[in-house]
């Protein structure tokens, strides 16, 4: 799999949003891809992916907001579940269906994962990782939800309903019969951390984690 590199410039200005790992998740993706975005949002990364990579970008968001303000960006995006709306698409429909800090916040994440595993060649999913050793730490010492800046609203009004470390994602992928081809674990300061890492390593300083997902035998 050809995997593009983030320019310089486009790192910088990741850094200074905060999202990092939608400029490494656009450098997963071969130009001219036909992509879906799942739980799009604002379309901040189909925005990338068009101007940059030349892709043909559809999006799904469950805001009507959001939809609207992607809309009056010239992107093509629909209101939509993906608990819910996802079986609505033809198989290998994309070559990429995008989950990123989604997964999270559906109802049944195992069901979505296979979703887009059915209508793409691909799967990139990212997500922060509970598996932190900031999160271990203050569960261990305050006993409570923690709340960090990945993570930053309080355990009753947050939007994520299935926190999950980096371990247990792999486990699950192992049980849905997904092929994991790259795996890309961000520390807190947004550094990736090296490649060669172990998975416990990778679970416990990684603070957000992507993946990227095939189907065996795909």
């Amino acid at each position: 799999m050809t995997v593009q590199s983030p320019r310089y410039n486009d790192m910088a200005a990741g850094s200074q949003t905060g999202r990092i790992d939608l400029l490494l998740v656009a450098g997963m993706i071969e130009p001219g891809s036909r992509v879906l975005d799942v739980g799009c949002e604002d379309g901040a990364l189909l925005q990338i992916l068009e101007d940059r990579y030349d892709i043909d970008g559809r999006g799904i968001e469950l805001s009507q907001r959001n939809v609207n303000e992607c809309v009056a960006k010239g992107l093509a995006v629909v209101q939509g579940d993906a608990d819910r709306d996802l079986t609505d698409y033809p198989d290998n429909a994309f070559d990429y269906v995008i989950l990123s800090q989604t997964v999270q916040a559906t109802r049944n994440p195992r069901a979505v994962v296979e979703e887009i595993l059915r209508i793409g060649r691909r799967g990139i999913v990212s997500f922060p990782n509970f598996g932190h050793w900031r999160m271990r730490w203050q569960l261990m010492t305050r006993g409570r939800m923690p709340v960090t800046e990945h993570l930053p609203m309080s355990w009753y009004d947050t939007p994520n309903i299935h926190f999950c470390t980096i371990r247990d994602f792999v486990m699950m992928a192992e049980e849905i019969g997904a092929r994991i081809e790259r795996t890309v674990a961000l520390d807190a300061r947004g550094n990736r951390l090296d490649g060669n890492a172990s998975l416990r390593r990778l679970n416990l300083y990684g603070e957000q984690a992507i993946f990227v997902l095939a189907r065996n035998g795909a």
